[in-house]
């Protein structure tokens, strides 16, 4: 490529990046956002895993400062998420001919509140729920750490989605 050619390319982007909302990964925030908070996701569910409300909050936390460059505030942000764990279950899901679970899900649903206190049109209140399955053989003490890891990042990756990145 010539290189007027890149530099042409290189303004276009440059004066594309300064109209409005910038993106960057993915993200969709107004320019005048520019902090966020991440309120403690307690833990309601009847089930407790007493890990789970520590590493949501924290790995939500680890997506907006890696994925945005909002600045984290304890509270007060421009943008608030809190929310709480309604529901920790297991339940079968395959059944076998004798009648017996070959296969059991657990399943985790978190209740989020977004406040975008600049933009209050933006404003929701929604369930995210996310599962993982396993071998009945197992016993959930001997895969609980590595399903939770994974539902876990499925819930922050729909939470920000629902949340910076509009989808």
């Amino acid at each position: 490529m010539k290189k007027s050619t890149l530099i042409l390319i290189a303004m276009v982007a440059g004066i594309l990046a300064a109209c409005g909302i910038y993106k960057f990964n993915d993200t969709s925030i107004a320019p005048d956002v520019h902090s966020i908070s991440v309120y403690n996701i307690e833990n309601r569910a009847m089930k407790v895993n007493p890990t789970l409300s520590n590493t949501l909050t924290v790995a939500l936390q680890d997506q907006y400062r890696k994925l945005t460059k909002l600045e984290m505030l304890e509270e007060g942000g421009d943008l608030e998420v809190s929310g709480f764990i309604t529901s920790y279950d297991v339940t079968p899901t395959a059944v076998t001919s004798q009648e017996i679970a070959a296969q059991n899900r657990l399943t985790v649903t978190v209740k989020i509140k977004f406040r975008n206190n600049k933009h209050e049109e933006e404003d929701f209140e929604k369930s995210f729920a996310a599962y993982q399955d396993y071998d009945s053989n197992l016993s959930l003490d001997a895969v609980e750490a590595q399903l939770v890891d994974e539902i876990v990042e499925i819930l922050v990756e729909d939470i920000f989605n629902a949340t910076v990145a509009n989808w």
